[in-house]
């Protein structure tokens, strides 16, 4: 991980926005363009000639490793017990 480019936070928020809009794209003139045309850069984004961003395989990917996988660890921090005797 430490030979791809760095991510700032407002990006991986931004590739993370663009991911849920899925096949609908995100469309330009919002506050995250700087980020989506910084990524398109980097080849995780796509923009259309209409002016549509849609996330490349290589942006789904990097959004798999480095969003998604901070969402997987916060959950097993919070909310956890330990069993009681009568639960074992």
């Amino acid at each position: 991980m430490w030979n791809e480019p760095y991510l700032e936070t407002c990006c991986r928020s931004a590739l993370h926005r663009l991911c849920l809009a899925g096949s609908v794209g995100r469309p330009t003139g919002l506050r995250d363009d700087p980020c989506l045309k910084r990524m398109t850069e980097m080849g995780f984004v796509h923009q259309t000639p209409e002016g549509r961003f849609f996330v490349t395989d290589e942006g789904a990917a990097r959004h798999t490793s480095e969003v998604l996988k901070i969402a997987q660890v916060l959950p097993h921090h919070h909310g956890t017990r330990k069993a009681t005797p009568s639960e074992r």
